[in-house]
């Protein structure tokens, strides 16, 4: 495969993952009311952050998927998504998005 083509199918596969979450989630959750193994993923994974808010979502009628949106200690805006067992889905950069 030459780059073009390489290059070609990274991007793709960027906008079909990022388009997958679009318009995911809709419910607000406090973060008392996520399950632990979600609270533990999204904690270590916050870089020492705060956690601004916390989405609740389902993908495909069957994946609950939590979105929390963290400030890194930098100012810096993260988005932190993992599923109901505490599998980490997705981590980006909040800015990057909007």
């Amino acid at each position: 495969m030459n780059v073009k083509n390489l290059t070609l199918l990274s991007l793709l596969t960027l906008l079909f993952a990022t388009s997958s979450f679009a318009g995911l989630f809709d419910e607000k959750v406090e973060m008392s009311q996520v399950p632990e193994k979600v609270q533990q993923a999204i904690t270590q994974n916050a870089q020492g952050g705060t956690i601004q808010k916390v989405e609740k979502g389902t993908m495909k009628k069957k994946v609950v998927i939590y979105e929390a949106t963290v400030k890194k200690p930098d100012g810096k805006e993260i988005e932190i998504k993992v599923e109901e067992d505490g599998t980490l889905v997705k981590m980006e950069d909040a800015h990057w998005l909007r």
